[in-house]
């Protein structure tokens, strides 16, 4: 069974102590109108790109997700797929970028009915979406690992391991991995639904569960400090009897192919020079979240 889409990713989804951008989104109340009647208008099915080249100016729908993208405790606008927007278009001669910050599972109507130009926010790409809107080429692949006491007393590294053990399995709110323990024999009633990684992180700690189940990256990242656990290493879910890797990118309206294919070649460039890995390597990323999958291959998930 793939994910659902009411199950918001991935991503998890999620990212570390997930939020809906209520401060952001009023900090940013002036740059969400910003073109405001071009919002408004019908769609222009022309060349986009050239279209946002006269007005200066490209919409980013991003939903407050770290390190996806995000407002920071300083009000900036960043995260890896802001960060990255922000240098291609800029290439593409687009100078300023605007953040407009709306909930999750908002980001694809809202794209579509012109609240924004892209979705910035390092959605994963599968094919509910895929019917919905067009992805640039991945800028990463995620896989997932668990989050388990010092030593890892139960010896847990995958889905199939959790149910061995009969071990008490948790994972986030809307999180891609209810779906993957579900495959794996778990049953829906035993999986614990929390918050979000810090959630998970203080009940693996507690002794409340025995693994908290999240994105590789957001894992890694949540259990940096803690004494009394550990992050696995990373694995591949099991989905449909084969090995699944979930990859995320920059979403576009299905009319804006021209947008689309320039953003492509300019990702492309900056994955053969490794630019990209440098732009992202700040939020957590690494070697292993690098990825060869393309939006063709993710969108027939």
């Amino acid at each position: 069974m793939a994910p659902t889409p009411e199950r918001e990713n991935r991503r998890e989804p999620g990212g570390i102590g997930r939020r809906t951008l209520l401060a952001g989104a009023a900090a940013l109340g002036t740059a969400a109108a910003v073109g405001g009647a071009a919002g408004c208008a019908r769609v222009d099915e022309g060349n986009a790109l050239e279209r946002l080249r006269s007005q200066g100016v490209v919409r980013l729908g991003i939903a407050g997700e770290v390190p996806f993208g995000y407002i920071d405790e300083d009000g900036n606008f960043t995260g890896e797929a802001p960060d990255l927007a922000k240098v291609i278009f800029k290439r593409l001669g687009i100078d300023r970028v605007v953040p407009v910050a709306t909930e999750f599972g908002s980001l694809i109507p809202g794209l579509n009915s012109q609240q924004f130009d892209v979705v910035s926010a390092g959605m994963y790409i599968n094919k509910e979406r895929c019917q919905q809107v067009i992805f640039a080429e991945p800028e990463y692949q995620m896989l997932d690992a668990f989050i388990v006491r010092k030593g890892n007393p139960l010896n847990l590294h995958d889905y199939k391991d959790v149910v061995k053990a009969k071990a008490k399995f948790a994972t986030g709110t809307g999180y891609a991995e209810i779906d993957y323990a579900e495959q794996a024999g778990i049953k829906q009633s035993d999986i614990v639904i929390l918050q979000d990684q810090v959630a998970g992180l203080n009940a693996v700690e507690s002794g409340r569960v025995d693994v908290f189940s999240g994105t590789a990256l957001t894992t890694r990242m949540v259990v940096k400090k803690s004494t009394k656990a550990e992050v696995t290493a990373p694995f591949a879910p099991t989905v449909d009897g084969r090995k699944h890797i979930d990859g995320g990118g920059f979403a576009f309206r299905p009319v804006d192919t021209s947008l689309r294919d320039a953003f492509n070649v300019e990702i492309a460039k900056m994955k053969k020079s490794g630019e990209l890995l440098r732009i992202l390597r700040p939020f957590g990323f690494t070697e292993k979240e690098m990825t060869k999958l393309t939006a063709k291959e993710l969108c027939a998930q």
